[in-house]
């Protein structure tokens, strides 16, 4: 099965920016799609952006602007650029992958925005 492995979070101060990658273990163009969720503590995990195999984007209205999302098939990685980040932008960051066996998670990465 393939694995997903989130990485680039980190602490940032407001108005900075930060790419996360998710480093898929098989091949991405299998999947129907793919996309990054996050979760904060006492909060449900919310979509923030997904990209389908043919490179179509959805993004989430409140987070439109901000999130950019992007793959990278040859190197089966998936990207989120995040530009100037908010406090409430704190929250652990998945990678999620829906194919033909269903949904794939990562195990997450932490962005904590602080002043």
């Amino acid at each position: 099965q393939v694995q997903l492995e989130e990485s680039g979070g980190g602490l940032v101060q407001p108005g900075g920016s930060l790419r996360l990658s998710c480093a898929a273990s098989g091949r991405i163009s299998s999947f129907y799609h793919m996309g990054w969720f996050r979760q904060s503590p006492g909060t449900q995990r919310q979509l923030v952006a997904l990209i389908t195999s043919d490179g179509q984007i959805k993004n989430t209205d409140s987070m439109r602007g901000r999130f950019a999302i992007s793959r990278d098939d040859a190197e089966n990685t998936l990207f989120l650029q995040i530009f100037n980040l908010k406090l409430e932008d704190t929250a652990v960051y998945y990678c999620n992958a829906r194919g033909p066996s269903g949904d794939l998670w990562g195990r997450g990465t932490q962005v904590t925005v602080f002043s």
